[in-house]
């Protein structure tokens, strides 16, 4: 079920990464910085309840939603208190928990600005619109996410491994060419001037084109 919710988020441009087990899922927020975490209560090893202990004991405020084939109201009260920001009951459609997902997001103290803009490009991540000097840019959902990790480096260099881990997951081959041929085709849709600059053997930027583009 786990793998099959994650392919379900990726093509919704979300990347997830799966924890099996408790241990895993601990290893996993000790060594990356998640937006979101969805528990399932019932995990072998240490409990959801109990990685959602230790969340909230952190004080990363990584927002939790809890899964759970439970729906009483005593079950979603006691998940509430281990500090639980939304519950979701099995069985349940993806899309529904795409919107909670979304929401809780969006209800996020520290999330990104709702808008970014930079070197006139205009990119609401919430709504999933990107605007080129006015002019709307329709891509796909992965040219989206590449977009939305460049603009939010305002100006800085994001190497290709950094754009592979965050605009795709884990399980993504480090071999891949994927980063490159994403990029190329975003540049395409974005059209001339070239606003996307490649730093040899670093990685990539936004920049105004009057700065002059790789």
């Amino acid at each position: 079920m786990a793998e099959a919710i994650r392919d379900g988020l990726r093509l919704e441009a979300i990347a997830a990464d799966v924890a099996q087990d408790g241990h895993a899922a601990l290893e996993l927020l000790s060594f990356n910085s998640y937006d979101i975490a969805i528990l399932d209560r019932d995990i072998p090893g240490p409990s959801g309840d109990e990685v959602a202990r230790s969340i909230v004991a952190s004080g990363s405020g990584v927002p939790i939603l809890m899964l759970t084939a439970a729906d009483r109201l005593d079950d979603k009260e006691s998940g509430f208190g281990l500090g639980a920001d939304d519950y979701l009951t099995k069985p349940f459609e993806l899309r529904e928990l795409v919107l909670r997902l979304r929401a809780l997001d969006r209800r996020r103290a520290h999330s990104r600005p709702p808008v970014r803009e930079i070197a006139g490009l205009r990119l609401d991540p919430f709504r999933r619109e990107v605007f080129r000097d006015g002019r709307y840019v329709a891509l796909t959902r992965k040219q989206f996410a590449v977009l939305e990790v460049l603009v939010a480096a305002e100006g800085g260099v994001v190497s290709a491994e950094e754009l592979l881990e965050r605009a795709w997951d884990e399980n993504a081959d480090p071999f891949t060419n994927a980063v490159r041929i994403t990029v190329s085709a975003l540049r395409k849709r974005l059209g001339e001037p070239w606003v996307i600059a490649t730093v040899a053997g670093v990685g990539y930027r936004i920049e105004a084109p009057e700065d002059g583009l790789a």
